[in-house]
């Protein structure tokens, strides 16, 4: 990783709109998140990108449980983290020693399935809910490998709330408590098995707090803004472009 001091302005501003788009992100413009992960990507390369952005998910996972609480739907919280821990407590030794070629083809591979998927579920129109428990541990599992191996679990998070149709707070509510969960959840392994988090990337990370704060509160205020009706569209419009964003780096 290199030094503070020898990145380029060009290279700040990718970082810092990265960040802001985290922050936007955890407000509740879902599937914008895939955007920030592949602009960290290709300043810090897949695995390293993976510790400089997990302390700031935890910082604004905080700031998105304190702000959506109240609308938490605990039922799908306990149906899909179970089967998250499951999939991360995979990722952390499939990622641990694997080829930096291989993790981007995996990640590449990941998107490519989730667009799929989502474009199949939009084309057939169905209004059903989902009730096989397949549904459930097979989402649960893809989400929580993706995030282990590169903070790429939202679009299949994003893939179970539509398929749950909850309603825009209660997606961000649930989704705000299943991340702060599951990134408190994977810290450890990232700092003492994976070593990829360091005082180096702390320092990064501090520097890059004001962004991520900008863009939290711009995204509450542009959610607020969404009605109901059009959120759904654009949390699937935001996925697949991130997702092709992702796949065509």
């Amino acid at each position: 990783m290199a030094i503070i001091s020898f990145y380029s302005a060009t290279t700040w501003c990718i970082i810092l709109f990265a960040s802001f788009a985290i922050g936007l992100g955890k407000a509740g413009l879902k599937g914008i998140d895939m955007l920030s992960v592949t602009l960290m990507a290709f300043v810090f390369g897949g695995k390293a990108s993976t510790g400089i952005v997990l302390p700031l998910l935890c910082l604004s996972d905080i700031a998105a449980v304190s702000y959506y609480n109240r609308h938490a739907q605990w039922n799908h919280f306990w149906k899909i983290t179970p089967w998250m821990i499951v999939g991360i407590l995979i990722g952390i030794f499939l990622g641990k020693d694997m080829n930096e070629i291989v993790f981007r083809k995996i990640m590449a591979i990941i998107i490519l399935l989730t667009i799929v998927i989502i474009l199949l579920m939009e084309l057939r129109k169905s209004t059903s809910i989902p009730k096989n428990p397949l549904f459930v541990a097979s989402t649960g599992l893809a989400a929580g490998i993706s995030t282990m191996l590169g903070n790429l679990a939202g679009a299949f998070s994003n893939l179970y709330f539509l398929a749950m149709r909850l309603e825009k707070n209660d997606f961000i509510g649930t989704a705000a408590w299943i991340f702060l969960i599951m990134n408190l959840f994977k810290l450890p392994f990232q700092i003492f098995y994976w070593k990829n988090i360091s005082i180096q990337s702390i320092q990064i990370d501090a520097m890059l707090i004001p962004a991520l704060a900008i863009g939290f509160f711009s995204g509450l205020k542009l959610v607020n803004k969404v009605k109901e009706m059009h959120y759904r569209k654009l949390i699937i419009a935001l996925t697949l472009i991130g997702s092709l964003f992702m796949l065509f780096k």
